[in-house]
């Protein structure tokens, strides 16, 4: 930047006052100590953005390990409530089978009972039928009587144990027919459960994908948010430590450029006072007059602080005081000044003109100070102007890293996403082809112990709980089972 130069060499060589070295170098030590300070609070402002920044991440990144660690809990916990569930199932299952066997086993015996009771009836009536048909037969001698009434008991009873046999291996069959069908329907029940059981797996993984990316863009809101205000806070700062600095510099060269023209005046009116003896003797009637003037002000001044002190409460007059006393002391001073000023014009109303040197002197002095000043607001522009550009920079580069950032966080959930639905794709096909497997192994295996797929597929004739709950209530169904159609009326 441009700093105010010094008055010319020649003009301070001249100068008989020390004071404005002594000014100068104030000002100059000020503005050092300005600048370090700014300085100074600008890397404290960037370190606590850059901490806070710093303890920002570290709370999103905990929250995020927090909800995946809370992810995975979840996900072994319905791991294990599905696990649990397989084997209440399971349980479930064999005690259901073991129990559809029994009742069916007790029917099949009940109905074994029955048929030989039934049988033990009908060969007691067709033994007397029979003897008595023979005893009516007197032509027929006796023992060729007896020996058809054995040959009919004889084909009797191996009619009766094929009957028997026949029956017997139609239990079997119906026991071990109704018995796939159990397994198969249970386990196309397993099946189901087992695919709703991945559909809530997928289900619970979507949702927590889902909440994961909810979360990252909301961690990503606030981040950008930080960042945003951060940025504030720093341009805010360096736009008002360069408002002050340049502020200060203004000052510093008006103030430079009155006291060169102060002096300058006081260089002249030195000069002026080797002008005539009765110019000197009107300087020193004016300078008296000053002095008069000064004294009457004094006692002004005295009266007016007794009236003030005298309403103005304890606490409060010794900073009224030193208002006063200041006020005094300015007053006096534009005074002084004043008549200083009434001098020169004298002087110059006295048709005392300044030499030719003294007029160039001056114009030089006035342009000099004058491009000084333009210099100086010029420079000032073009330092406000490279800041703004600094700053328009710098806000449209943490734009476009946080488009950046979202870009790459939305390519990066799109690609999660995409993975988790090629991946449900092929369970949920891989689980389709498992159960198909093990429905088509298991039909292989019925025909291979001679049953038919649409023996399997059809509607059973024994009611059997079909869901998780008891079989307490079931009961046979007397009028389909085969057992108890085996023997039509009158086959005997």
């Amino acid at each position: 930047m441009i700093w105010p130069r010094c008055a010319p060499v020649e003009v301070m060589v001249e100068m008989e006052f020390v004071s404005g070295f002594e000014e100068m170098h104030e000002q100059m030590s000020g503005y050092k100590r300005m600048r370090r300070e700014h300085q100074a609070h600008l890397v404290k402002l960037e370190e606590k953005c850059k901490a806070d920044m710093e303890a920002h991440k570290t709370a999103l990144d905990k929250e995020y390990d927090t909800l995946l660690h809370n992810f995975t809990r979840d996900l072994e916990r319905l791991e294990t409530k599905h696990q649990q569930d397989v084997e209440r199932r399971s349980k479930q299952t064999s005690a259901a089978e073991k129990k559809l066997h029994k009742e069916i086993t007790l029917k099949q015996e009940g109905d074994r009972k029955v048929y030989d009771l039934n049988r033990k009836k009908e060969y007691k009536a067709n033994k007397e039928r029979w003897k008595r048909e023979l005893s009516m037969d007197e032509s027929t001698p006796k023992r060729q009587r007896d020996l058809t009434l054995q040959s009919q008991k004889d084909n009797l009873k191996q009619h009766e144990a094929q009957e028997e046999q026949r029956m017997l291996q139609a239990q079997k069959q119906y026991i071990e027919l109704e018995m796939r069908k159990f397994k198969r329907k249970r386990m196309i029940m397993q099946h189901e459960h087992e695919d709703q059981q991945l559909r809530d797996e997928l289900g619970k993984k979507e949702q927590q994908l889902q909440q994961a990316h909810e979360m990252l863009v909301r961690h990503h809101e606030k981040t950008q948010e930080l960042e945003y205000r951060q940025q504030k806070s720093v341009h805010q700062l360096r736009e008002e430590q360069i408002n002050k600095q340049h502020d200060t510099e203004l000052h510093n060269q008006k103030d430079y450029m009155d006291r060169i023209k102060k002096e300058l005046v006081r260089k002249h009116a030195v000069e002026l006072r080797q002008q005539p003896k009765s110019l000197k003797q009107k300087e020193l009637q004016i300078r008296k007059q000053f002095r008069e003037t000064c004294k009457t002000q004094t006692k002004q001044y005295k009266r007016y602080k007794a009236q003030v002190l005298q309403t103005t409460p304890k606490e409060q007059q010794k900073e009224v005081i030193k208002q006063l006393k200041e006020e005094k002391h300015r007053k006096l001073t534009l005074l002084g000044e004043q008549y200083e000023q009434s001098i020169a014009d004298m002087f110059q109303s006295q048709s005392y003109k300044l030499d030719e040197s003294q007029v160039i002197e001056c114009q030089r002095t006035h342009e000099q100070l004058e491009y000084e000043l333009e210099m100086l607001t010029a420079y000032q522009n073009k330092n406000k102007k490279q800041a703004q550009e600094q700053r328009d920079r710098e806000r449209r580069e943490l734009e476009s890293r946080v488009s950046v950032r979202r870009g790459l966080l939305e390519n990066k959930m799109d690609a999660e996403l995409q993975q988790f639905n090629q991946e449900r794709l092929e369970r949920l096909h891989m689980k389709r082809e498992k159960h198909t497997k093990e429905l088509e192994a298991f039909d292989n295996e019925s025909i291979a112990l001679g049953f038919s797929t649409l023996s399997l597929v059809e509607v059973s004739r024994e009611a059997y709980a079909d869901e998780e709950g008891s079989l307490s209530g079931s009961m046979i169904s007397l009028a389909h089972s085969n057992s108890s159609t085996s023997f039509p009326a009158g086959s005997l």
